[in-house]
């Protein structure tokens, strides 16, 4: 095994949104981080594609160009269900914009990295992280090895160890470093499933992310079943929709469901001018777990730092995880930062485990309350009075909204703002 000569302070793998945020924010702080990612640049992964205002936040604090080629702005949300058609603009707030984004992740994770390496990152594409070099008296995180692979992600070389102080793991759903560490995922947490394709269509220029409530799964009883999820199509604007479907494992129907099939089936009831037919797809059907309300802990773990997904920071009202992720990463980012700033090990020590209690405090309470909801959504009959009942009521679905979209002012805040972060300040952390 070859031990890199240029060690880090931190070290951070995994380059989606992630890891390329936290990466980004610990070089804009003076340090030395080296990112490494398994895939190269472009590549996909399988997402909605969609941004709330939520994230847009992210980018705009970042300083990324959402106004350039490539973004496809939208007005709000447009909810089919229940015989209606809703349109919900995005609130206006004082802490969030008032617009969302569509972009590929084909060039947002590109961008993120890109923004990254700009700001002084090193970026080591097509490396694989195979496990974390431990100290052998305290046990600590002290590097990683990794092996450089082909495009196919087989190994096209010799084990290298790299060695940093710390090291951040924005490393997906399955996170190979964690569970080195012994962090596994909780089966107390809601798990989702996101399936996807794109589709040739005049609709690919929507300024509306539309979602369909209405997902139907047949049951033993001979008949029909409401799935706890949705469908989206979300306009990429490059002459594409991103169309798909979420789905919560609260439903009993949830280890049963063909979801490829189901988006099949779906898709072919939508009006044929839309053109979602099987030569205008784009691509393979392609599916993702989601892991949501913070499904492993903890965050923080002898020289470890968990970020993204690897932490299960999928919100679980509405499957979003690319702001919580980056809003982790900027977290985790100023933990960091502080902690190699004390020349005491103790005192270092101290600072970095400030960083799960802060990620509790800061969603700990709305992960609850979203664990809350996809249990009670999870009976097929709640879900069909919320669908059938709630869309006829545009001040209902308003709160909902920012309920599920986890937009709120803090202070200043409407009727709606003050009873959600009542909610959330009362319920307990997840």
């Amino acid at each position: 095994m070859n031990v890199q000569a240029g060690d880090a302070d931190v070290i951070v793998v995994g380059a989606g949104p992630a890891g390329s945020t936290t990466a980004y924010y610990l070089a804009r702080s003076g340090l030395d981080v080296l990112l490494l990612e398994k895939a190269s640049f472009p590549r996909d992964k399988v997402c909605g594609d969609g941004l709330t205002p939520r994230a847009v936040r992210q980018l705009v604090r970042m300083g990324v160009d959402t106004a350039g080629p490539g973004w496809i702005r939208n007005k709000g949300l447009r909810i089919i269900g229940g015989g209606m058609r809703l349109h919900l603009p995005w609130p206006e707030l004082t802490s969030y914009p008032d617009y969302g984004l569509v972009r590929t992740r084909l060039d947002f994770d590109h961008l993120l990295a890109q923004h990254a390496e700009n700001a002084g990152v090193r970026l080591h594409q097509r490396t694989s992280v195979t496990a974390p070099v431990l100290d052998e008296r305290s046990g600590r995180v002290v590097g990683v090895r990794a092996r450089p692979v082909n495009e196919r992600g087989r190994a096209a070389g010799d084990e290298v160890e790299y060695r940093a102080p710390l090291v951040v793991a924005a490393d997906g759903t399955s996170s190979r470093l964690a569970t080195a560490l012994g962090i596994h995922k909780r089966d107390d947490r809601p798990m989702g499933v996101a399936v996807r394709t794109y589709f040739k269509t005049p609709r690919h220029d929507d300024d509306w992310m539309e979602s369909w409530l209405e997902l139907w799964a047949s049951n033993d009883r001979g008949g029909r079943d409401l799935l706890p999820g949705y469908g989206w199509i979300f306009g990429a604007g490059n002459g594409t929709s991103n169309v798909g479907l979420g789905i919560i494992n609260t439903s009993k129907a949830f280890g049963q469901v063909d979801y490829k099939d189901l988006l099949r089936r779906w898709v072919a009831q939508t009006p044929a001018e839309w053109e979602f037919t099987e030569e205008n797809q784009v691509g393979d059907v392609r599916s993702a777990a989601l892991p949501m309300g913070f499904n492993r802990q903890p965050h923080y773990s002898r020289g470890l730092l968990l970020v993204g997904d690897a932490g299960g920071m999928v919100n679980p009202f509405n499957g979003e995880g690319i702001d919580y992720a980056m809003e982790a990463a900027s977290l985790a980012s100023n933990v960091i930062a502080d902690a190699l700033s004390r020349a005491n090990p103790g005192s270092r020590e101290r600072v970095l485990q400030a960083y799960p209690a802060a990620l509790k405090k800061e969603h700990g309470g709305y992960f609850t309350l979203g664990r809350i909801f996809v249990r009670l959504i999870g009976d097929p009959r709640l879900m069909k009075i919320a669908t059938n009942h709630g869309l006829p009521r545009p001040w209902l679905m308003q709160f909902t909204l920012k309920l599920l979209a986890n937009l709120t002012d803090h202070r200043d805040g409407d009727a709606y703002d003050r009873v959600i972060n009542a909610m959330t300040r009362l319920a307990p952390a997840a």
